[in-house]
């Protein structure tokens, strides 16, 4: 029987819901504790690192020096993509998986414990620079790895909304450092915030990493992949077919990818920098976006299960496209300083055009890839986009607020134009979901 055959028989045989629901809850633990580290190092990035690692007379210049380390973990996570997606593609998408939370947990946990300028001069921020590279190769196998496994899990039909789940990790690893920011910063003094009350979610973090470790030792390889592996059908240099084979795929990944992850470092991190130099009351910002984060934790797999009936490609380019047409309307009711005005755009922008970029994602970027070089194509396109998408982002949107006296229209013309890129990518990309793929692809991409 041909690997082909026995990968399609074996997929056909994980229709069991309750064991993708395990799967895929937990992926979305593992992602969580994962993403948890670049969310809570963005908060404190903002209001914090810029004093207590980059002291400067300038507090912009501060901030923009924390945000310079926030760019540097982007950075490795291609090469994690590549590395974690060598080991997913040859030795296992499980053992990948273990791989690259350890990694992430540790670093998160380092940072907790890292002394300050103050203590040690410039090696403090020659350390987090160290760490931020370590947490950035870790998280670049993580995401790949982690709708990988729920996707190859799941039936056809209901691919979408499964896969999706694995997205929820964002999400909530976003909500749960800011919540306990939140609460540290109502119950501590700015001194004690500033002296040890900011370590505390950075430490916190290994009780999250522990449990998302617990979880995914316990799921079993994938059997789409266990299938290759029987056969010995696992191709031997994966990234080097991904790139030289699916050169096409890859770039217009790559620019589907940006719109997406600028969206969401736009809207939860970047956002509070131009508040800060416009004066923007803090707390309307903060909690209209726990608001618009915690209403996507329910519309992320709504959009993956639209996107099972209308198709991946509909539903990501409506939320690229609302994306960029509210972009504007987005800055000019933050700039009214209105509750109201600020929880609707950001409902509009974050809860909606994000999620229905980011849930297709989990389910279209696996189906665009055959399955022995599945991994490393999607770890491609997801950390190379990520990278210009949104590690970029830091260091561009602190030099825009700079270069236009912190008004918005640098940033609303930055998210525009990759906006644009990235619905010309998705224009040259093929529709994979089952029932209304063009013929093109086949169920899996099994030749």
């Amino acid at each position: 029987m041909s690997s082909s055959a026995v990968t399609s028989t074996q997929a056909s045989q994980t229709t069991d819901t309750s064991l993708i629901k395990r799967v895929a809850g937990a992926s979305a633990i593992g992602t969580a504790a994962e993403y948890y580290d670049f969310f809570a190092y963005g908060t404190a990035a903002v209001l914090f690192f810029g004093h207590l690692f980059f002291p400067s007379h300038d507090p912009l210049v501060s901030t923009l020096a924390a945000f310079a380390t926030y760019a540097v973990g982007f950075l490795a996570r291609p090469i994690g993509g590549i590395v974690f997606g060598h080991i997913g593609d040859k030795v296992g998408r499980k053992k990948a998986l273990v791989a690259t939370i350890l990694i992430v947990g540790l670093g998160t946990f380092c940072i907790g414990l890292l002394p300050t300028y103050e203590k040690i001069g410039l090696w403090a921020p020659a350390l987090l620079i160290l760490i931020r590279l370590l947490q950035g190769f870790g998280v670049g196998g993580e995401q790949a790895g982690a709708v990988l496994m729920t996707a190859e899990y799941s039936q056809s039909s209901r691919r979408g909304f499964f896969a999706s789940w694995v997205q929820i990790g964002a999400p909530v690893g976003f909500l749960l450092p800011l919540a306990l920011f939140a609460i540290l910063n109502a119950t501590l003094s700015t001194d004690q915030m500033m002296d040890w009350g900011w370590r505390v979610p950075f430490l916190l973090s290994a009780l999250l990493v522990i449990v998302g470790l617990f979880i995914r030792l316990r799921i079993d390889e994938s059997p789409v992949f266990a299938a290759i592996r029987a056969t010995k059908a696992a191709e031997s240099r994966p990234l080097k077919e991904v790139i030289q084979g699916n050169p096409r795929l890859v770039i217009n990944g790559v620019a589907a990818k940006l719109i997406e992850a600028c969206a969401f470092a736009l809207f939860t991190v970047i956002i509070l920098a131009w508040g800060k130099a416009n004066q923007i009351d803090a707390g309307i910002l903060m909690n209209s976006m726990i608001v618009a984060v915690i209403l996507e934790v329910f519309s992320i797999p709504l959009m993956g299960a639209l996107s099972d009936k209308i198709g991946r490609k509909p539903v990501y380019m409506i939320g690229a496209l609302l994306i960029v047409l509210s972009i504007v309307p987005f800055f000019l009711a933050l700039s009214q300083n209105s509750y109201w005005l600020t929880q609707i755009a950001m409902i509009v922008a974050l809860t909606l055009g994000h999620s229905m970029c980011y849930a297709p994602q989990a389910s279209w970027f696996p189906e665009l890839f055959p399955t022995h070089i599945r991994c490393s194509g999607i770890a491609v396109i997801w950390q190379v986009g990520s990278l210009i998408g949104s590690g970029v982002l830091g260091l561009v949107a602190v030099k825009i607020l700079q270069a236009t006296g912190g008004h918005w229209y640098g940033l609303a013309i930055y998210v525009a134009v990759l906006g644009v890129i990235s619905v010309i990518g998705l224009l040259r990309l093929p529709e994979t979901a089952p029932g209304r793929r063009n013929g093109e692809y086949q169920e899996w991409q099994q030749h």
